[in-house]
């Protein structure tokens, strides 16, 4: 999610500042949600979500091809 859209304006730090690389909906306290899913499970959760959503395909297809070259997923 854009940290532009992000209704608290991103997540937050251990330390209750706000992050610059994540979002509210994946990330708080320092912590992610759901710590330890593996990006394929990611995929799989993120395609429900956003299947419920009005958007085109093409959309959902362009975000998850994405997710290889975000921070939490990028192999070093």
């Amino acid at each position: 999610m854009p940290l532009s859209q992000d209704p608290k304006g991103g997540a937050t730090e251990a330390d209750g500042s706000i992050s610059t690389d994540y979002c509210s909906y994946c990330y708080e306290g320092g912590k992610f949600h759901d710590e330890g899913v593996t990006l394929p499970e990611f995929v799989e959760k993120l395609k429900g979500i956003m299947g419920n959503m009005p958007m085109p395909p093409q959309i959902v297809e362009m975000t998850i091809a994405s997710l290889p070259n975000l921070k939490r997923w990028r192999q070093s």
